[in-house]
């Protein structure tokens, strides 16, 4: 029994109050981490639920600099994590529950420990808004997909979806017409909330058809999309159509709701920026999605996170810490 007390005596603390806290470890969270580790500050990634954030559900990326043949999302976040954590970085796979930027050092509480630290660094990103229809989850990555900028390139010469009615979604549909034999707008109204603009430009589009008052019901295929039905809500009539991608494009949602009445949210629920990454409280800084709801893409959100940590540096100078 001594012996016991004795080895448990010379465990290591774990160690709890850092420099730089990161909550999120998505491009955002992992590039802050590569500066602010570079910087010589100590640095603690909290991963959250999704450790590499939205890439993790990606196949292909082509559009992320620096590689000719493209990349795997999941092989690129792994990188990033393997750079961050060479360099020094402690990552955690843990998620947040609850947070205090009332009072300093700041407090972050995981599931299993609460931590301290003088700046934080929200990347936290946003998840893009589900249909919530069978297959979805299932063809996601495989022909489901959430973003046209990102995937649309790999639907050369199909037909395909688009689901949804807003400027986004007309945005997705018109970018698409560059590769599709033709897109499918399937909108549960009988008019688009898109502006004026991006209304005119999708309707002159000859590649771009409507379907009116119509929701998607089901997702088919066979390893990966080949089919949708679609219900029209007046008729109550199901409609099959050959499809060879479905792109949902009804919104995202910040995931912010851990930091309601800590920092200031617009109303949507994103970070407002007072002053390049800062937030509305000083010492906490926001990088990527989170606050982000033009760009969304992986190489801007890493951008954020080299700006977020090049702030916290200089936010921890200034307050000689």
């Amino acid at each position: 029994m001594q012996a016991e007390v004795r080895a448990e005596s010379n465990k290591p603390e774990t160690k709890r109050k850092f420099d730089v806290i990161i909550i999120g470890a998505g491009p955002a969270g992992y590039t802050a981490a590569i500066y602010t580790s570079r910087a010589k500050r100590e640095t603690l990634v909290i991963s959250g639920n999704l450790p590499g954030g939205q890439l993790m559900l990606t196949t292909d990326v082509e559009n992320y600099p620096g590689f000719a043949e493209g990349i795997f999302g999941p092989e690129l976040m792994i990188a990033m994590r393997k750079q961050a954590e060479r360099i020094g970085t402690t990552i955690i796979d843990d998620e947040v529950v609850n947070v205090d930027f009332r009072h300093r050092p700041f407090k972050i509480l995981t599931y299993s420990e609460e931590y301290e630290a003088d700046a934080v660094i929200i990347a936290t990103g946003a998840s893009p808004r589900k249909i919530g229809v069978k297959g979805e989850q299932e063809f996601s990555a495989k022909g489901v997909s959430y973003c046209a900028t990102c995937d649309g390139p790999f639907f050369k010469n199909q037909d395909l979806v688009v689901a949804g009615g807003g400027d986004s979604a007309m945005e997705e549909a018109i970018f698409l017409t560059k590769f599709a034999k033709s897109v499918h707008v399937v909108h549960r109204r009988d008019k688009l909330r898109a502006s004026k603009i991006m209304q005119d430009r999708a309707f002159e589009n000859n590649k771009i058809q409507f379907h009116w008052n119509s929701v998607i019901d089901e997702i088919k295929g066979n390893q990966k999309v080949n089919q949708i039905t679609i219900n029209n809500l007046k008729t109550n009539q199901k409609e099959t159509l050959e499809a060879g991608g479905v792109f949902v494009a009804i919104g995202h949602d910040p995931n912010t709701k851990l930091f309601k009445g800590q920092i200031e949210l617009d109303d949507q629920g994103y970070i407002i920026l007072k002053n390049s990454t800062k937030t509305s409280v000083e010492g906490v800084f926001a990088a990527g999605d989170v606050h982000d709801h033009l760009y969304r893409q992986a190489v801007t959100a890493a951008g954020f996170g080299c700006m977020a940590a090049i702030d916290v540096d200089k936010y921890l100078s200034e307050n000689k810490k």
